[in-house]
């Protein structure tokens, strides 16, 4: 792909993904200078959709690490195929080969098991890697990843080291439930993803569920507003209300009520404690109406 901004407009446009232009910038940016690109902003603004949407756009290869506390080098990079090497190693015992002249073929790429940092490097086609929720990774692992997107390069001890063929596309989101480390934002890119406001929610819904019929769209984008002024667990996100205005969908409501918004609660509230702080505030709240 010729890159330029208005290509990154019009893949984006085809993607159906409800662009704007500090969207565009940020990914015009990332793909020209090469660079990391971190989106930061609340669970379910659609910052991973970013990811997908790249990947789509320019016919790549999609990795996804998705990120959580514990998350390693050996789990993000490669693990040895201890079966498969056993296997051969039993068999070239039974051949009558020495432990020293079967240690180089079990420890080859034949019997490496890439993970999704691995394979972005490896790769001979350019790919995209989307570093999922870093925020949830420990300190460490953010460390160990400076030298990954600073170089494109990691060390096997077995094989040595291995740089890049393709420099990956690399997009990390953060729900910002912890501050990252000012050495791995210096090497990205830097882009907030908010929650959109109601009337363009109300868009990507038409856009997602094109039969939303009627006021419909908008009646669910103004409801999901309402719930994230409620206290609650997990505040829905524009999945979320997609999810919902399909349920309303299939059941045939042509508009939201307190009735058909109680039905389908499960598909907006993900937690039982906000099912029950919707029952006490009362689902008629989510339709902007005091009958």
């Amino acid at each position: 792909m010729d890159v330029t901004l208005e290509r990154v407009r019009s893949g984006l446009r085809e993607a159906r993904y409800l662009t704007t232009p500090r969207v565009e910038t940020a990914l015009f940016l990332t793909l020209t200078l090469e660079k990391p690109l971190l989106a930061e902003g609340p669970a379910g603004a659609g910052k991973t959709e970013l990811g997908k949407v790249l990947a789509g756009m320019l016919g790549a290869e999609l990795l996804r690490l998705q990120c959580y506390e514990g998350l390693d080098e050996a789990r993000a990079l490669f693990e040895w195929n201890y079966q498969k090497q056993l296997l051969r190693i039993q068999a070239d015992r039974g051949e009558g080969r020495h432990w020293d002249d079967v240690a180089h073929d079990v420890f080859s790429p034949d019997f490496l098991l890439e993970r999704p940092l691995l394979r972005a490097i490896t790769s001979p086609r350019k790919v995209v890697l989307l570093i999922d929720e870093i925020d949830k990774a420990d300190p460490e692992f953010e460390a160990f990843l400076l030298e990954v997107l600073s170089d494109f390069q990691v060390s096997v001890p077995e094989l040595g080291t291995l740089t890049a063929r393709q420099r990956p596309i690399v997009v990390l989101t953060s729900n910002r439930t912890r501050d990252l480390h000012d050495a791995l934002k210096r090497r990205c890119l830097y882009h907030w993803i908010d929650y959109p406001d109601v009337r363009r929610v109300a868009a990507i819904i038409r856009r997602r569920v094109p039969d939303s019929a009627g006021p419909l769209a908008d009646q669910v984008a103004a409801g999901v507003a309402r719930l994230r002024h409620l206290d609650l667990a997990k505040p829905p996100g524009i999945a979320e209300a997609i999810s919902w205005a399909g349920a309303l969908q299939v059941l045939g409501a042509g508009e939201l009520d307190a009735v058909s918004a109680e039905r389908t609660a499960g598909a907006v509230l993900k937690y039982s404690e906000d099912l029950a702080t919707m029952r006490r505030t009362g689902f008629v709240a989510l339709t902007g109406r005091n009958d």
